[in-house]
């Protein structure tokens, strides 16, 4: 071999990602909590807990939502999406989150790509309240191409509320989803290509927006509405809906033999959604197994609690309903 190769030969540019990592230094500062011991750049980052607690984790990622950022140069915001579809499964246990790390797997490591991701993900970490701990951007042109990239999230938080447990006759209060949020991707992305749409195209369903832009609307981040809420209401139960809609995810919050009867007349659904469906010729159980259809969160509370928990969500600027009951009759009826 007559010449001496380099990792950067190979397509990975260690300078590249020291410029990115000192691109994201700031951002990650912004995030910052008393509990952080350090900054970013370390081998781990440190969190430093007052007293015992009982911890909660998780991790998730984007999806296929990830290619219509990557297909319309749009970064700036799924950063907000992956630390949304983290905390809020952590706070549908009661959870504060504390801390969240992330992971960029990219096929050329670009700084100011990189910043722009990341700059999504600290607005959803000042929206949720935690810090942005540390993470990790890995080169990878053997596995992407260039522009290409994926990102994973992992969340800790700590159990700040315990839900009292559903009872039978309780309410079901739905706060409203900013849309898709981040699930059901792969559907969308199909009706997509075969009905030929634009995504630069303005169409009635999506309104002042294009559709890309309707699209990339961001996850809605409920942490900080619920802490609220949890100080003046004695919430019985909640439910993060994403993967699986109303359907698989209500039924994780109710108690053994119970189950629900949701009412779909009883909240406003973006028109995005029968656009799709009536393009899709999608089913309704399709829809309502695959999508949030409208709703992003769910709390259970009892009919004494009803009134003060509309208003509260209300005072908060959540649009919320009451759309339905707990029953003895295990299984989700949606009519």
């Amino acid at each position: 071999m007559s010449k001496h190769l380099t990792y950067r030969d190979a397509g990975v540019d260690i300078a590249r990602g020291a410029e990115a990592v000192r691109r994201i230094k700031p951002l990650a500062a912004s995030t910052l909590r008393s509990e952080v011991i350090g900054e970013i750049g370390g081998f781990a980052g440190g969190f430093r807990l007052a007293e015992p607690c009982t911890l909660l984790a998780g991790a998730d990622g984007v999806g296929s939502k990830l290619l219509i950022a990557q297909a319309l140069q749009r970064h700036d915001t799924i950063g907000i999406d992956l630390v949304a579809m983290n905390v809020n499964d952590i706070l549908a246990s009661g959870g504060e989150p504390l801390f969240f790390l992330d992971y960029i797997a990219i096929g050329q490591l670009e700084p100011v790509l990189v910043e722009k991701i990341v700059s999504g993900i600290a607005e959803g970490c000042q929206q949720a309240g935690c810090a942005l701990l540390g993470g990790e951007t890995a080169e990878m042109p053997d596995v992407y191409s260039k522009g290409v990239y994926d990102l994973a999230g992992f969340a800790v938080g700590r159990q700040a509320f315990e839900p009292l447990g559903p009872q039978v006759g309780d309410h079901i209060v739905a706060l409203a989803s900013s849309g898709f949020h981040s699930n059901g991707f792969a559907l969308l992305r199909h009706i997509v290509e075969a009905e030929h749409l634009d995504w630069n195209m303005h169409y009635e369903a999506t309104g002042s927006l294009t559709l890309g832009q309707a699209l990339l609307v961001p996850t809605t981040i409920y942490v900080k509405t619920l802490r609220q809420l949890w100080q003046l209401v004695a919430v019985h139960g909640m439910a993060h809906i994403t993967g699986g809609g109303i359907l698989e995810n209500l039924p994780r919050t109710l108690g053994p033999g119970q189950g629900a009867v949701i009412d779909r007349s009883r909240w406003e659904m973006s028109p995005i959604f029968e656009w799709f469906q009536t393009l899709g010729q999608v089913s309704d159980d399709e829809m309502f197994k695959t999508f949030n259809m409208g709703i992003g969160f769910m709390v259970v509370v009892s009919a004494q609690d009803l009134e003060l928990t509309l208003q509260v969500l209300e005072e908060f600027g959540i649009r919320a309903w009451d759309v339905g009951k707990v029953t003895d009759v295990p299984g989700v009826v949606i009519s």
